[in-house]
């Protein structure tokens, strides 16, 4: 799908690797609305690209269907959709006194990265469908966002993995289910970026994570993720897949 003149929404686009791609897709032409449930970064990304920033919480449909609503009414009906939104954190499944973690804490994580990726992707495939294909007879594409996490799980990350495992693990029935109506799905596993995040720690703890990495001996770029997420758009044979992006790396236990 060329990108150019196509209408894009970006979710998790007001910092991190969002905010990469959402640059991204507006240097190349696209129309970009800029979806965060932290609404003053998707205001800074959106003024910066000329763009539509809606507060949204990807994992309320209200709010879903509303921030649908005002990206179609101010660029048209939307044909590339980049599932970006998520949240990282880490927790033992036993505490050092022998308590178990909070179910609070796994159900929380699974809910924004797993379910409110899967309500973005139902609630606008459901509009994409509806449109009239392009070259190819597509319709749309839709690039999620998992982690290396999701084969290389660390200690305390049961909640991360199985989050992103599961969104490894249906992007080949979503697909599969969508092809019908002309519409790609793709997943992008990255390893260890230069995200806001990460770029908090002390520079040792930076530069240990680096060092693990085979090659290139750095973390990954936040415009190396968007780079390969414009490549997916564009390569209409590219369906299905799960792409990790970590320069090799695997990840320790801990």
């Amino acid at each position: 799908m060329q990108i150019q003149g196509q209408a894009a929404l970006v979710t998790g686009g007001g910092s991190g690797l969002g905010e990469a791609v959402a640059r991204e897709l507006a240097r190349l032409g696209a129309r970009v609305a800029v979806l965060d449930v932290n609404a003053a970064g998707a205001e800074r990304v959106a003024a910066d690209i000329g763009g539509l920033a809606c507060r949204c919480d990807i994992t309320d449909s209200a709010a879903v269907t509303a921030a649908l609503d005002a990206a179609e009414q101010a660029h048209g009906p939307a044909r590339i959709v980049m599932n970006i939104a998520g949240i990282g954190t880490a927790r033992r499944l036993l505490g050092r006194d022998g308590s178990p973690a909070p179910l609070e804490d796994f159900e929380r994580v699974v809910r924004i990265n797993l379910v409110g990726t899967y309500n973005m992707i139902r609630l606008s495939a459901a509009r994409i469908a509806r449109l009239e294909p392009l070259e190819d007879g597509e319709r749309g594409v839709m690039v999620c966002t998992a982690s290396v996490a999701a084969f290389d799980g660390q200690v305390g990350q049961e909640a991360y993995s199985a989050s992103k495992g599961g969104i490894v693990g249906m992007t080949l029935p979503l697909a599969r289910d969508l092809a019908q109506f002309g519409i790609r799905v793709c997943t992008l596993a990255p390893g260890l970026f230069a995200t806001p995040l990460v770029n908090e720690l002390p520079q040792e703890v930076q530069d240990k994570l680096a060092a693990s990495i085979p090659f290139p001996r750095r973390l990954g770029r936040p415009e190396e993720f968007a780079s390969l997420a414009m490549q997916v758009v564009g390569n209409g044979h590219l369906n299905g897949e799960v792409i990790r992006l970590d320069g090799a790396l695997r990840m320790a236990p801990r």
